[in-house]
């Protein structure tokens, strides 16, 4: 036991003439240095808190106006305007002071205060700055006059080497788009969905809305707009997340690859310690916020806020709404495996354990024989199942004894690892690996990833990691920057010896892992079992496949002068109206980081022109050069929803949030209620790769993430996650329900194909379509492709 082990550091003997007290030099070097560290700590989080406030002034500034405030003085010059002889005057204690000590003292004073005015002035002045979304309008490579001004301008104001959270206070807050503009953009989304007496129907309820309770619902918002940092995230986050009371497993939960090609090493417990000491690096910056904030052109500023409670954090469940509960300074994590719960300590003499100390522990868990405790195996499925049930035994069965140690420790652990038995992973050899790798990222055996944690780490006997990650405090791209961090630590500055384990000397005196006690009675375990079933079946009911686009990517989509993102998505609604022969509804995430506190918006795809194209091409009658132009106007308009939506004029965040304040007042709205109550047939998200730049893909090619993926939003629908990997690679994640009889994930996946080849075709006449032995070939660049 961990308490036994430092027991032995304090030792104390009575004799007849006293006692005698002997301290072990190792338990008091290990206080001394936690101690140190502590300090040491302390003292960066203040110094990166001065850093922060006064951005983009700095602390030597300061130094610069009081010198020149004094030298005024000097030199007998009053640049304060008789300022400072007024705050002599009112010093408090003056007649203890000579009459030097008054002039340097206001004048120190007057100089702090101008300093403080001067970076607020800096800061409302970038503010404005940020305020300017007129370049992320005009055409990829040309740069107006007024957006090179722009730039520049902002280089200047934004200081130099930024912390993460230097620019929170000069971003812009979210503005409440005008109610009519957003009734016209969602009229003109449904317009094709719709037949004429449905949309003239839909037409007449937004009428009615604009006349009654509009003004009143938007008078609320604009009002909240000015008190809160954003309008719609914390409603987003209780409303859309929070007050769910259905499974998060599949339902909300998304998961993370590894790499795709390179395993830098087979030994699970190994390739687990370089990864759990990349993420304690990856947090420790991140607690002291020395990260560098991430910037669109290199100049304007993302939030950064989401990125507080990435560790340290858990979904904890309630009766009607669940809470997020965020701790500081955890120092261990929870590791399951075959149904037993680990608590590992992390640190050891005020210092991360280092990989080599990390593998022994990971070890001693994989060498571990001892069995599950009862009900403890399939424990876990209570966060996989409904809230209600596991919020009312959390209230019953975990409220006191070693239950709630147990649990506390899980809730406050750093993050949780699952030390999985099942290798996983991308393997060309095998057919739909990627299928098995997913489904197990994304729920696992119903009852091995802990799904209210920020994330939880998963390891392969294979080498091979992914995460599960809870989807209510964050987004994908924010646990993608620090997964991009940890690969690229753990490949390119950890590494491993040549029999595969990690660097440095293993320290075998560290304490054992200490396995987590349990005591349930027979209804708690009746519950556990309901949990686990129902997951099961959810679990089950999950139709993922994966694959590959490998025929182009990047590189040859902007050769023909067009967005990726739209042509993929383009021809997602291609392969959509080929695989179930009507359009749909369509979800495309947007992020809205521009924005203090932003989160994300939607992109509603299917757009008029997007389903005209698509009519085009399934019309044998219309020329090339027809199904061109349309592609091109359909391109045209997807780019300027997606502007639109990065700068805070989408379409459904204002409407959802209408509805909030109309439920606040009591009072109805058939138009909100009908918008908010349509299914997203076809629920799409790019994964975004390469955030921070630390490794060169076009150098090292075989170091790419397979990216990553969530369940089906509807039930008779599709979800796809894509990522564009470098020029020559498009990975593809798709999920729907075996139970929905209408639906085939990897029928999809080739209608997507297909589509992807189709379209590419028209931009290059040496790429055609033929028929051979019966079966369509694609051409692509001389080569074929069923």
């Amino acid at each position: 036991m961990a308490e036994a082990h430092q027991a032995v550091g304090f030792q104390f003997t009575v004799h007849p003439d006293g006692v005698d007290i002997k301290l072990s030099q190792e338990v008091i070097k290990n206080i001394y240095q936690s101690g140190l560290t502590a300090w040491k700590k302390k003292v960066i989080l203040f110094k990166n808190g001065v850093l922060a406030g006064v951005y983009p002034a700095s602390p030597s500034s300061w130094l610069i106006v009081v010198i020149a405030m004094l030298t005024s003085l000097y030199i007998r010059l009053d640049p304060s305007l008789g300022m400072i002889d007024a705050i002599k005057d009112n010093l408090p204690y003056r007649d203890c002071m000579s009459a030097q000590t008054q002039a340097v003292l206001s004048a120190i004073l007057f100089a702090t205060g101008l300093w403080l005015s001067l970076i607020y002035l800096l800061r409302y002045t970038l503010k404005a700055l940020l305020s300017y979304h007129g370049w992320i309008f005009e055409s990829h490579g040309k740069m107006s006059t007024t957006t090179k001004m722009w730039l520049s301008l902002v280089k200047m104001f934004s200081g130099r080497r930024p912390l993460l959270y230097s620019f929170q206070a000069s971003l812009p807050r979210l503005s409440v788009p005008r109610v009519d503009d957003t009734i016209y953009r969602y009229l003109e989304s449904v317009r094709p969905l719709l037949g004429s007496e449905e949309y003239n129907q839909m037409e007449r309820l937004a009428s009615d809305f604009k006349d009654s309770i509009a003004a009143q619902l938007q008078r609320y918002l604009v009002l909240k707009s000015w008190w809160a940092t954003n309008y719609v995230s914390d409603w987003w986050e209780e409303y859309i997340y929070l007050r769910c009371r259905s499974p998060i497993m599949v339902n909300s939960n998304f998961y993370i690859m590894d790499l795709l090609y390179v395993t830098p090493t087979h030994r699970q417990a190994a390739r687990t310690g370089n990864i759990v000491h990349a993420m304690l690096q990856y947090r420790r910056k991140l607690e002291r916020g020395e990260h560098a904030p991430l910037r669109a052109l290199g100049v304007v500023p993302m939030c950064s806020t989401q990125m507080e409670r990435m560790f340290n954090t858990t979904r904890i469940p309630g009766i009607e709404t669940d809470i997020v509960q965020h701790l500081t300074d955890r120092k261990h994590l929870v590791v399951y495996h075959k149904g037993r719960f680990f608590q590992v300590w992390l640190y050891t003499g005020g210092r991360h354990l280092l990989p080599s100390e990390l593998e022994t522990q990971f070890q001693r868990i994989l060498s571990d024989t001892s069995e599950p405790q009862p009900g403890e195996l399939k424990l876990a499925a209570l966060t996989a199942g409904n809230r209600v049930p596991w919020a009312r035994a959390r209230i019953k069965y975990f409220s006191q004894g070693v239950n709630k140690m147990s649990l506390d420790a899980i809730e406050s652990a750093s993050f949780f690892l699952t030390l999985d038995d099942e290798p996983q992973g991308y393997d060309p050899a095998k057919t739909n690996s990627l299928d098995g790798y997913a489904k197990s990222l994304l729920h696992g055996k119903c009852c091995d990833r802990w799904f209210d944690k920020s994330f939880t780490l998963i390891s392969y006997p294979n080498g091979k990691m992914g995460l599960n990650v809870e989807h209510s405090w964050a987004d994908a791209p924010i646990v993608g920057h620090m997964w991009e961090y940890v690969l690229a630590t753990d490949c390119f500055h950890l590494g491993y010896t040549e029999e595969g384990h990690c660097k440095g000397d293993p320290n075998k005196g560290l304490p054992h892992p200490t396995r987590l006690q349990w005591q349930f009675p027979q209804e708690c375990q009746n519950v556990i079992e309901a949990s686990y079933i129902l997951a099961k079946q959810i679990a089950d009911d999950v139709d993922f496949h994966g694959y590959l686009f490998m025929e182009f990517g990047k590189g040859l989509i902007k050769k023909c002068r067009t967005s990726p993102d739209a042509f993929i998505q383009l021809a997602l609604q291609l392969a959509q109206f080929r695989d179930q022969g009507v359009f749909c509804l369509t979800y495309e995430s947007s992020m809205t980081r521009m924005f203090r506190d932003g989160r994300t918006e939607t992109v509603r795809s299917c757009t008029s022109e997007a389903v005209a194209f698509v009519r085009a091409m399934e019309d044998a009658s219309a020329t090339k050069a027809q199904k061109l132009t349309l592609f091109r106007k359909a391109a045209d308009k997807h780019q300027n929803m997606y502007r639109l939506a990065m700068t805070g004029s989408g379409i459904d965040r204002h409407l959802f949030c209408l509805y909030i304040v109309s439920k606040y007042l009591g009072v109805d709205s058939p138009f909100l209620k009908k918008v908010l109550s349509e299914p997203w047939r076809l629920s799409t998200s790019q994964t975004p790769q390469q955030q921070l730049n630390i490794v060169d893909i076009n150098k090292f090619p075989k170091y790419v993430g397979a990216g990553g993926g969530f369940g089906p939003v509807a039930d008779d629908g599709y979800g796809v996650s894509y990522i564009i990997v470098g020029e020559n690679l498009i990975t593809f994640h798709i999920s729907s329900k075996f139970s929905s009889p209408d639906t085939d994930s990897c029928r999809f996946g080739q209608h997507i194909q297909k589509a992807m080849l189709d379209i590419q075709a028209l931009f290059h006449p040496e790429n055609d379509k033929i028929v051979e032995n019966g079966e369509h070939v694609y051409l692509v660049n001389g080569k074929k492709h069923l």
